[in-house]
């Protein structure tokens, strides 16, 4: 961890690193692939929850959280005419569609901490994608799980309950726990993310630091603009029938620059961890 003294010099080499690193234009390419995948991904969520005992609105309140309303309108809209016309071939191509856009934007996103490292990408062109496929389908599975732990929190701590004749206090502190492991579900996704994207052999406490940083400023972020966007900003009165997907862009955008940021902090506390080894 970066010591009290030296932040000021840690936030300059950051500002300097994201200049340099053209951070805010590859967070624009992060955002356009992260459009791509968002709705094979959500054909997949979606056709999945047909053969679970959950149904669409209990996912669409848990996404309203975090999602702008105006992006959660276009959303709905696209969930709606998905059940409507209900296939169960959309699950194979849902994910086969999901793993192949995502893998793209998983690409970018080794290529960037690739710079941030300095370091360049001596892996094959196969190893590379195969790599973006895994931590593809692991983000998948992890934010699956992450759904599911605030969707059937209750459920299971009421059952906890009733099974073993706990106390009242038992739901209390399970209520906040399973938000707590819905966070650290989240900082395992960055973490990951961080220690097996970069070309670089990385010792997991190197990456600690930015997983976390980048989870609680997503949930920060999404949740400040989400109440931007309802509380003050009107897209479809500029956009139009745009609104809804500038909405959604502008905040893949901000989660491609937490992601970056967090990757550039952990490259920062590797370079001056080496420096120290000189």
């Amino acid at each position: 961890m970066v010591s009290i003294t030296s932040i000021p010099t840690f936030l300059k080499d950051l500002w300097g690193r994201f200049h340099h690193d053209e951070v805010a234009g590859l967070s624009a390419e992060l955002a356009y692939f992260f459009l791509l995948s968002l709705f094979p991904f959500m054909i997949f969520l979606i056709t999945l929850i047909g053969y679970l005992p959950i149904d669409q609105e209990t996912v669409i309140s848990f996404l309203r959280q975090y999602a702008p309303g105006e992006a959660m309108n276009l959303i709905e809209n696209n969930i709606s005419g998905i059940i409507q016309n209900h296939n169960s071939g959309l699950l194979s191509f849902g994910i086969i569609a999901t793993i192949w856009s995502a893998s793209n934007g998983l690409n970018a996103v080794i290529r960037a901490f690739n710079r941030a490292y300095d370091v360049k990408e001596t892996r094959s062109f196969i190893v590379a994608r195969l790599m973006s496929i895994l931590l593809t389908i692991a983000m998948i599975i992890v934010i699956v799980i992450a759904l599911l732990l605030p969707v059937f929190g209750k459920q299971i701590g009421l059952f906890i309950f009733s099974a073993m004749g706990l106390s009242e206090t038992f739901l209390v502190i399970w209520n906040a726990a399973r938000w707590i492991i819905s966070f650290f579900v989240l900082f395992l996704v960055f973490s990951c993310l961080y220690y097996f994207a970069p070309n670089k052999h990385l010792h997991w406490k190197e990456v600690f630091s930015g997983a976390f940083i980048a989870t609680l400023g997503w949930i920060i972020v999404s949740s400040a603009f989400s109440y931007y966007v309802g509380s003050f900003g009107n897209y479809s009165a500029t956009y139009g029938s745009l609104g809804g997907i500038i909405v959604l862009m502008i905040w893949f955008y901000l989660t491609g620059m937490i992601i970056l940021i967090g990757g550039e902090i952990n490259a920062i506390i590797n370079s001056k961890r080496e420096k120290k080894l000189t």
